[in-house]
């Protein structure tokens, strides 16, 4: 009974990392087809739910973090830029969103979790 369920966990688990892969593809694509930096943002609003409890999980809501707080950083950013401080941020801004694109799709190349528990709070 329990290498049933491992064995639904194991299938579960590779489906999200499949989709999680498509959406650090489609935000990585976003430097180019802005929209796919939306449609990132959904597809992993879409699939998070069939992650929980696998160690996929964490990189739906690395995905989804990083796209809102990128957009808080862009706005204020753009709010900013009559201060000329504006330009420091979204520089910023897109350094930041370059590593959590890289370090999350390195890690879920290496099969690992977004974050551990004691990292959550790492880096937004």
């Amino acid at each position: 009974m329990n290498q049933i369920i491992d064995n639904n966990q194991a299938h579960r688990a590779g489906e999200a990392r499949k989709w999680a892969m498509i959406v650090y593809a489609l935000q990585a694509a976003g430097f180019v087809i802005g929209i796919s930096y939306v449609a990132a943002l959904i597809l992993a609003y879409i699939k998070q739910p069939e992650a929980k409890g696998t160690w996929v999980e964490s990189h739906y809501a690395w995905q989804i973090r990083t796209f809102w707080f990128s957009v808080l950083w862009g706005v204020l950013g753009a709010a900013s830029m009559m201060w000329m401080v504006g330009w420091v941020i979204l520089m910023a801004d897109l350094l930041w969103m370059v590593y959590r694109i890289v370090v999350g799709w390195v890690r879920l190349s290496d099969n690992k979790p977004a974050y551990t528990d004691q990292q959550r709070g790492d880096f937004f």
